[in-house]
């Protein structure tokens, strides 16, 4: 974020960046320097690196098109980004599907590396990495979003609403049910980081 929406004139935030771009296009270049690498970073964790170069460039294309859309008292572009980037992925769900089984056929003894890697080690249960990526595999499209946005992303309950443009509590109600089935697939262990204190927004 180029500073929070309560920050000082001198300072100026994401919103006054997008609104200023609407007559000076070159502006909107703030915003990808602030965010690019974080959109890539997310992509490729969920898909892979090589089509990570594209949705991140893809997702920034997106929103300097519609730059004239984004709601300026939101403040923050980000979770608008991450919704971009959402709708985006959901065009690579087999791509993704198949990143997760082959995570799931390594076992939990088998070596990972790259996606896989990073997956098991966000959820804080590498030894179980086998079960957890076939859970994950199995979520709906909506909770595995939730998820991942949640645990991948970083992003707080009330910032992955404003990215997939629905309502607070049906994030919680989608992070909760998805944090029930990994529980229950890994036999009662819950294979999250402690994500409530970041949920909050």
């Amino acid at each position: 974020m180029v500073a929070p929406p309560d920050a000082g004139p001198d300072l100026p935030t994401d919103a006054s960046v997008v609104e200023r771009s609407w007559q000076d296009p070159e502006r909107f270049g703030v915003i990808f320097d602030a965010y690019f690498a974080e959109i890539h970073r997310y992509v490729a964790r969920r898909l892979d690196v090589e089509v990570a170069d594209d949705i991140a460039a893809e997702t920034f294309h997106v929103a300097f098109r519609r730059r004239k859309t984004f709601d300026l008292t939101r403040g923050s572009a980000r979770p608008w980004l991450y919704g971009i980037t959402t709708n985006l992925i959901a065009k690579h769900r087999r791509t993704e599907a198949r990143r997760f089984r082959a995570l799931a056929r390594l076992g939990d003894d088998g070596p990972a590396s790259g996606h896989e890697e990073r997956v098991a080690a966000q959820v804080s249960a590498e030894h179980e990495r086998g079960r957890l990526a076939r859970a994950v595999g199995a979520l709906s499209a909506d909770q595995r979003d939730v998820l991942l946005l949640v645990v991948l992303a970083d992003l707080t309950y009330d910032e992955v609403a404003q990215a997939l443009d629905v309502p607070y509590g049906t994030v919680a109600s989608r992070f909760s049910r998805a944090r029930k089935k990994l529980r229950k697939a890994l036999g009662g262990v819950d294979p999250m980081l402690d994500q409530e204190g970041s949920t909050d927004g």
